[in-house]
């Protein structure tokens, strides 16, 4: 059983905890560096009337992914960006479902329209979760450089809220 609830500062070290797993492996996230939890509070705090941050925990209370939206700069007003992280060897199990109801949600009532997800266009897992989730393709991005110098294309996805 999957419980959804909203992120807490409590939460900020098990997600960092699963983060930095996702990032070790490589080749799903933008992200290239360990975060710590600090990070993780840091980022949670930057506009939280405009952002939506949740936590998915298992039967035993362990987070086993998270997801937020918020606004970016690169998006009119009325439009959020998306980040999801689940587990490794956790996916396929409705985690990402049962956060993706809960983000929906929030983003209406913080008003968005529409949500992008800005994915590596080597994601296979990512790509295929936003289509699942109705996202639809809208752009690209080639030759985006990540922190250690890698350069991917990335994929543009939106989902109307």
């Amino acid at each position: 059983m999957i419980n959804v609830r909203r992120a807490m500062g409590l939460d900020t070290g098990s997600m960092a905890l699963l983060l930095n797993q996702i990032i070790e492996a490589g080749g799903t996230t933008a992200l290239v560096r360990p975060v710590t939890g600090e990070d993780l509070a840091e980022w949670m705090a930057v506009d939280p009337d405009r952002s939506a941050w949740h936590v998915a925990l298992d039967a035993q209370e362990r987070v086993v992914g998270f997801q937020w939206i918020e606004p970016s700069d690169q998006l009119p007003p009325d439009a959020a960006e998306i980040a999801t992280f689940v587990q490794q060897g956790q996916t396929g199990l409705g985690i990402g479902s049962a956060l993706f109801a809960a983000t929906a949600k929030a983003a209406k009532s913080l008003g968005y329209s529409w949500i992008r997800a800005n994915i590596r266009a080597d994601n296979d897992g990512g790509l295929t979760y936003y289509q699942s989730r109705g996202f639809r393709d809208y752009g690209t991005i080639e030759g985006y450089t990540l922190a250690d110098g890698t350069a991917v294309d990335k994929r543009l996805k939106r989902y109307d809220v």
